[in-house]
């Protein structure tokens, strides 16, 4: 978070841009997405823990 990062964009004519950007967590939920290792993951474990409960 705050961590200054760099994205990379592809064109389709061959060109390459960096641009500096910013990384930002605003909410508690991005925090817990980033805390699970993304949303693919977050969403597992969240499908996991109710399994778990039935």
């Amino acid at each position: 978070p705050r961590a200054t990062l760099t994205l990379v964009i592809h064109r389709r004519n061959g060109e390459r841009v960096e641009v500096p950007v910013t990384c930002r967590l605003d909410t508690a939920e991005e925090v817990s997405i980033y805390d699970a290792g993304g949303v693919l993951q977050r969403f597992a474990k969240d499908f996991l823990e109710s399994a778990s409960v039935m």
